[in-house]
């Protein structure tokens, strides 16, 4: 790098979490952001260009220079992906849905981003996680995002009643995941592994027409119907 060159931003731009007007849930300064930034690190290419053209239609995509950062991408190109912001050009940061960084690769870049001394800017847009917990009514004092539950079935049994007794003993309120397609199979995990005065809540295409939260004790989720199948959801769980 030059030493005269000014480095680069590091832009982190949030998008929808499904299908949706960005207009509804994004401020101007994302579109700002994606107005003048044409290099573009992402989870995947071809919802990245859609969702950028969702948001400014007149933008040429053959301008646009794209990485791929996902669970296949080798760590010997994260550097590579950082550089242009060590030669003065901006390069936004982007997630598949929700916030960069949260839940996402892309905090291995925002880690490089600082060690390199290039300023990092976050941008405001939806975090499914946080808009769960301030949907749930438990305690947004005190919570731990838990990302996925173990596969095996006893290693999920134990991992639930483990959080059950942190939230209880912390008075903390425990988040998890599942991929899409597993939801109602956990939500019945769920329900058979904790006990019946446990609170949980189920927050469900959060911020889309189909949006779904609801927190109940688990004796009152066994006698409710709900069908979670491919719809991205955030489970919580706290006993008070």
């Amino acid at each position: 790098m030059n030493p005269t060159t000014l480095k680069g931003k590091l832009y982190l731009i949030p998008t929808t979490l499904g299908e949706m007007n960005p207009d509804d849930v994004l401020p101007q300064s994302v579109k700002r952001a994606i107005n003048f930034i044409d290099t573009y690190i992402v989870e995947n290419e071809k919802t990245a260009r859609k969702f950028i053209k969702s948001v400014n239609p007149e933008k040429v995509q053959a301008s646009l220079k794209l990485s791929a950062l996902n669970k296949h991408t080798d760590i010997s190109e994260h550097n590579a992906m950082i550089a242009p912001c060590l030669n003065g050009i901006n390069v936004g940061l982007m997630s598949e849905a929700g916030c960069p960084g949260v839940a996402d690769p892309g905090a291995v870049i925002v880690k490089l981003a600082h060690e390199k001394g290039i300023q990092v800017i976050p941008l405001v847009g939806p975090s499914s996680i946080l808009l769960a917990m301030m949907g749930s009514g438990m305690n947004g004092q005190s919570f731990a995002f838990n990302g996925y539950l173990p596969i095996d079935k006893s290693e999920k049994k134990s991992a639930l009643k483990n959080f059950e007794k942190l939230s209880f003993d912390k008075n903390q309120s425990q988040l998890f995941i599942e991929t899409p397609y597993r939801n109602n199979k956990l939500l019945e995990d769920v329900l058979q592994a904790l006990q019946p005065n446990t609170h949980l809540c189920v927050a469900t295409d959060i911020t889309l027409p189909t949006e779904y939260i609801k927190t109940l004790r688990v004796t009152d989720w066994k006698k409710t119907k709900v069908d979670l199948h491919n719809r991205p959801t955030i489970f919580i769980i706290h006993k008070f």
